[in-house]
């Protein structure tokens, strides 16, 4: 399994590839700071199994990144991991087809449960 983390932060990213790595340890990951950047690994590397987003971060967000995939016809499985859970947020992060948002902090058995009908 392929994995993208996308977030602007290098520890977050190697936290998020700790705890994932942890649940699912045959997974390879692909790293991005923000949502330019991965869609330009998506389009050079072409789509992994899964993407992993921060919401906030420059140049592109997550949701940005989440609606160019989608207005390109990619169907990528897409989650938030971000310090950000608002309803609203949630709410718009469905909508635009992410499969789920998950809060900061997390563990490897929060990956594993998200993660389990995904890959």
């Amino acid at each position: 399994m392929k994995i993208l983390v996308v977030d602007d932060s290098k520890a977050m990213r190697m936290i998020v590839k700790r705890n994932v790595g942890q649940a699912f340890p045959d997974t390879e990951f692909v790293e991005a700071e923000n949502g330019a950047q991965a869609l330009e690994v998506i389009h050079t590397q072409g789509e992994p199994d899964l993407v992993l987003c921060d919401w906030n971060m420059p140049e592109m967000n997550g949701i940005e990144l989440l609606k160019a995939l989608r207005a390109e016809g990619s169907q990528v499985p897409f989650g938030f991991v971000t310090s950000e859970s608002q309803p609203q947020m949630r709410e718009q992060a469905i909508a635009e087809g992410a499969l789920f948002l998950l809060a900061k902090p997390f563990t490897p058995d929060s990956f594993q449960e998200l993660l389990a009908s995904v890959v």
